[in-house]
Parts: C-alpha cells; sequence; structure tokens
C-alpha cells in the first residue's frame, strides 16, 4: 500500500504469510507493506480509520467482523490461520512470530529447491502455512533422513508430499485451497 509500511512486511495486516505465498515467492506482489499492495483492501482502510495500526491484531476489535467472509475462502494463500496467526503475533510478539515465520520460509524454500517436480508449490505453501512448526520439523526430519538422493525429482517430491499429508492427517487438515464456487449465471 502507498504509504504504508510495517516492521516485518511480510505478516500482512490482516494476518496473512506472504513469506510463504506462492504469489510472493514469484515476485508477483510484494505484500501490503511491500509497495503498492493491493489498493482497495478493505483491512488497509479499516486500518487507517483505526489510527493506522500496523497489524489489525493490534485492534481493540480484532478479530472483528471483517474477517467473517474473507476466510471462508482462499486466494493465493490459504485464509485459514489468519486469526490464529494474528493471535500468535499478539501473544508472543510481532518478533518471536517473525523468527517462526522465517523458519517456515526457510522450510519452504529447501522443499521447493530439492522437493518440487513443479506440481508441489501450492501444496507445500498451505501445508507450511497450516501445520505448526513441530509438525512441520517432523516431516522434514523424515524427508532429510528417509528420502534417497538417488530418487528421481518426482519420487522425492511424492514421498515429501507423503509425509506432509500424514501430518496433516493427524491435525484433520486439508491441505488445499479452498476455492469460492463460481456463480452459476
Amino acid at each position: 500500500m502507498k504509504n504504508y509500511e510495517r516492521s516485518y512486511p511480510c505478516f500482512s495486516l490482516c494476518g496473512l504469510n506472504c513469506s510463504l505465498c506462492p504469489m510472493h515467492l514469484n515476485q508477483y506482489c510484494p505484500g501490503c507493506g511491500g509497495g503498492e499492495g493491493n489498493q482497495p483492501c478493505s483491512f488497509f482502510r479499516c486500518a487507517r480509520e483505526h489510527g493506522s495500526l500496523e497489524y489489525c491484531y493490534m485492534c481493540g476489535n480484532y478479530p472483528c467482523e471483517k474477517y467473517e467472509k474473507v476466510m471462508e475462502f482462499d486466494s493465493f494463500i490459504t485464509h485459514q490461520n489468519m486469526i490464529t496467526d494474528g493471535l500468535k503475533a499478539r501473544q508472543t510478539g510481532i518478533e518471536a512470530y517473525r523468527e517462526e515465520q522465517e523458519e517456515k520460509a526457510g522450510i519452504l524454500k529447501e522443499l521447493l529447491d530439492n522437493y518440487n517436480d513443479g506440481r508441489r508449490k501450492n501444496f507445500y505453501c498451505v501445508a507450511v502455512n497450516l501445520l505448526d512448526l513441530p509438525d512441520i520439523k517432523e516431516a522434514m526430519l523424515h524427508i532429510r533422513t528417509e528420502i534417497k538422493p538417488e530418487f528421481t525429482m518426482k519420487e522425492k517430491a511424492s514421498a515429501a508430499a507423503a509425509y506432509f499429508q500424514e501430518a496433516a492427517d493427524k491435525k484433520g487438515l486439508v491441505l488445499k485451497l479452498r476455492k469460492k464456487p463460481k456463480e452459476k449465471k
């Protein structure tokens, strides 16, 4: 957004983790704190009306009714943890939260660099976003120790995805973006 900066721009005003978003990773979007971003964003307008808050979780009305509709479906990044992540940032402090997200972003980079057959980017972005860091670390331990270097990239990607799917199944998570149904004309 114009004239809008935050101490940690990879955590959006509303609670999305830009560093785990495929649009940000492909450099199609700077995030709402990294430049022009999404000017008509209702969260941004609301933050301006409430004293130009750096993050929505700093508002006394957090979480507000703005989250009801936006959390039903996902865009390029999952919206499922927006409130949870905002509350975590409020409770632990933005620095501790930033450190955790940077660790997740590093793991995502490792996955994309070493276990992506060209078809897993969104899957990994959703998995790293939704799973808690200890679950991600456990999946990565299996990936690093059980996937052999001689595997083809397709075999590596399939095995890595299976470890994340197993972790998600244990937590009852679905590792897919929730698409808004197309309206019938």
